[in-house]
């Protein structure tokens, strides 16, 4: 006993697959929401001079600050700003929002010799 499937029957079924996997890829934002990865410096870390650069990589977002200011990114997610800090403890802070206005944070500690 064979099962015949009709050329329309096929082209439906693959149309259905393609559409699957799209709204799947698309959903992945939605599923996974905004990340940030603070790459450079570690959190803790001493420094001997003001000037820092601080980099790190994002996914996922629609809108990045450091510190309440805006920042861009390349292609790929990955930013680098470089900034001054005071002496003493520094408290670095990364927001992010996605497109469905979900937000992350993450912050670190730069001490200043």
């Amino acid at each position: 006993m064979t099962i015949e499937i009709k050329p329309k029957t096929s082209l439906l079924i693959v149309l259905f697959v393609v559409l699957a996997v799209y709204a799947l890829y698309q959903a992945r934002a939605l599923l996974v929401g905004p990340r940030v990865w603070i790459t450079s410096p570690e959190d803790g870390e001493r420094v001997s001079t003001p000037l820092i650069v601080m980099e790190g990589q994002s996914r996922n977002i629609a809108w990045i600050s450091l510190n309440g200011r805006q920042i861009f990114t390349d292609e790929e997610g990955r930013w680098s700003e470089k900034l001054i800090v005071s002496e003493g403890t520094s408290i670095m802070t990364v927001e992010a929002s996605d497109r469905f206005g979900r937000e992350t944070k993450k912050s670190i500690r730069i001490v200043l010799n």
